[in-house]
């Protein structure tokens, strides 16, 4: 194997493959970047795989020898990322592979690539979406997810594709959140549901924004079914990801969103925001923070007893009963910054009951229909 690079191709391309590598492998060589080297075709190929998901990244590369090896994921990214910035060249020297950039060279130790798993295939692909918009959309619904391991099913999010709509859900019980967005199926009957590792979907949707759509493969049937995979171009070359899709079903949760509201009330998102993290600084651990909705106007209350006490009061625009509640302030910063809009309402059916937060242009506007974050009320303190 030998083959040379540009220095910054390569030094993403090891970066965007080993960012998935095991902290604690379960094997030695799980901790292996895979490179591959053809004389046609992709040229350069980097692989990661820890029996979960997988990573592979093609790059355009001069190959004068073909061939494989198998060398530490972290090391080679370290040392990629502290090159200098001249072309690169790889070879493989007997066990080692000599790394050589400028004056700066580098001997790697191989590890023994027959023993290396073989990455799963990508599914069938099943249609294309956006890369900007996917990532945004996958960053609001990730809001929401669970992160407790006991609770697997519910560390996921739910994809739902139904034709040219596709549905993100996620939830951890004390908050849920549902994103829509519209792609280009391969099929305009296409149906399919999958429960992905929140964690995964996230990094991989923000690390495919270089191209301008991603692919998302998902099998209903048959070869591939169990994993979900992603795929879009950058630098040149290809990026796919699979990873195996989570055991369990996931609750029926399109039901807690109430279809109608006796209050409803709307306020600057941006003010809000700065409230709630003022007077959240006297709320004690696990405590919520009070709100209290009455004709133009929101109050916010933390804090009890002998111990520090804050409240605030800013404008609102309050259409029905005047209610009083309280949040997990954490929780109700997390719905507010994913909101996008400047204008964030919140519709209450009682204040025992989830609140239904959404996105807003202006004071008068329309509700963007998109995005939905759904929270539960805390216990308030008297």
């Amino acid at each position: 194997m030998k083959f040379t690079v540009e220095r910054d191709v390569l030094a993403d391309a090891v970066a965007w493959a080993a960012r998935s590598l095991p902290v604690r492998p379960s094997v030695p060589v799980l901790a292996g970047l895979l490179i591959e080297t053809a004389q046609d075709g992709d040229g350069l190929q980097l692989s990661t795989f820890d029996y979960e998901t997988s990573a592979r990244a093609t790059l355009p590369a001069s190959v004068q020898d073909e061939g494989r090896a198998l060398v530490s994921g972290r090391l080679l990214a370290d040392i990629c990322r502290s090159l200098p910035n001249k072309p690169v060249e790889m070879a493989v020297d007997g066990t080692k592979v000599s790394l050589t950039c400028g004056s700066a060279r580098f001997s790697l130790q191989t590890m023994p690539v027959e023993e290396y798993p073989t990455l799963p295939e990508m599914p069938q692909a099943t249609g294309t979406v956006r890369s900007d918009l996917f990532a945004h959309a996958v960053a609001q619904a990730v809001t929401a997810a669970g992160r407790d391991d006991m609770l697997p099913v519910l560390t996921g999010v739910r994809i739902e594709i139904e034709g040219s709509s596709i549905s993100l859900l996620a939830t951890d019980r004390f908050r849920l959140s549902l994103r829509e967005l519209q792609w280009d199926p391969g099929s305009t009957d296409v149906s399919a549901a999958a429960l992905v590792p929140a964690k995964v979907l996230a990094d991989t949707a923000k690390s495919l924004t270089s191209g301008t759509e991603v692919t998302i493969a998902l099998a209903s049937s048959g070869a591939g079914e169990g994993i979900i995979g992603f795929e879009g171009a950058s630098g040149g070359g290809v990026r796919r990801t699979t990873t195996r899709l989570l055991d369990g079903e996931f609750p029926k949760v399109r039901t807690l969103f109430p279809v109608d509201h006796t209050t409803v009330a709307r306020v600057d998102r941006a003010t809000l925001v700065e409230s709630v993290k003022r007077v959240s600084l006297v709320a004690e651990r696990n405590t919520a923070v009070q709100l209290a909705f009455t004709s133009g106007e929101l109050t916010l209350d933390a804090g009890s007893g002998d111990e520090a006490l804050a409240t605030e009061q800013i404008e609102a625009s309050v259409t029905g009963d005047d209610i009083t509640t309280g949040f997990n302030p954490q929780f109700l910063l997390d719905g507010l910054t994913a909101l996008e809009e400047p204008v964030v309402e919140m519709a209450f059916t009682q204040a025992s009951k989830p609140a239904v937060m959404s996105g807003v242009g202006s004071l008068d506007g329309e509700v963007d229909p998109d995005f939905r974050y759904l929270l539960m009320p805390r216990r308030l303190l008297t």
